[in-house]
């Protein structure tokens, strides 16, 4: 397996379930907040999490992000990129038996380590009843109508390296949410003003390079957060390097299609 290759093809968040990331940090235990909503707070605490996820709490803040997100009991909801399914099941647990979470996958990670990738995606899907999974290139995506919120986290820099037309998949996000409804993208940071520079090389993006592509799409950047912020981060390092690993600099947007 060619390694340098790999990694320039594979998402970041990926690449940790095989484990060719860096290592972690000693991982520091994590608290709900105590004004958490019962139905994340449930999602977070929930016991089918695997002990891996939870060791990343520390540093992604879940319980946080799904908040400010305003992820709620009912929402049928898309997630963009389900490999390795850190938010899934809280996604599923969370929106609960009246919710629905709409899982997709791109074809080559689907059909990474032998279809393996894939074939645990529709297990999940399988084991869960209000879980479906999707495998689409993402320029040809087709979301089911009157979404709540679509989430995606940790990938949208690496949309261009594997020749996704993001104005593409952003006007079909934006036309399958609801009126008022969130599209919620987390992404390491690169330098500001660096646009797609680095998308493909260390792994970062721009900020503002997501926020011109979705605003174009008719979007309304509702939060703009700093929740994961890490000023020490000066976002010049691979993402994979080591103590880097849920240490990034990391942008938290919110969008909003119009009411």
């Amino acid at each position: 397996m060619n390694l340098s290759l790999l990694t320039r093809a594979l998402p970041y968040a990926f690449l940790a379930t095989l484990g060719l990331s860096a290592p972690v940090a000693q991982a520091q235990e994590y608290r709900v907040p105590a004004n958490t909503p019962a139905h994340i707070k449930r999602a977070v605490e929930s016991e089918s999490r695997s002990e891996q996820q939870v060791a990343r709490d520390a540093g992604r803040l879940p319980a946080e992000v799904l908040t400010l997100a305003d992820l709620n009991e009912g929402d049928h909801v898309a997630e963009i990129s389900t490999f390795g399914q850190y938010y899934t099941p809280m996604l599923v647990e969370a929106v609960g038996p009246a919710g629905k979470v709409e899982m997709y996958d791109m074809p080559y990670l689907a059909a990474f380590s032998d279809g393996n990738v894939g074939k645990a995606g529709q297990a999940f899907a399988d084991a869960n009843e209000n879980a479906k999974y999707h495998i689409v290139h993402y320029s040809d995506i087709s979301f089911p109508a009157g979404l709540d919120a679509v989430y995606n986290v940790l990938y949208y820099h690496d949309l261009e390296g594997v020749d996704v037309d993001t104005a593409v998949m952003n006007r079909k996000v934006f036309s399958a949410l609801k009126p008022g409804g969130k599209y919620v993208i987390v992404d390491h940071l690169a330098e500001d003003g660096s646009g797609w520079r680095d998308s493909t090389t260390i792994h970062r993006i721009g900020k503002e390079a997501i926020i011109d592509e979705i605003t174009a799409a008719g979007f309304s950047l509702l939060v703009d957060s700093d929740i994961l912020a890490n000023p020490e981060d000066d976002r010049s390092a691979m993402v994979f390097s080591p103590g880097m690993r849920g240490g990034t600099d990391r942008a938290v947007l919110i969008f909003q299609k119009p009411r």
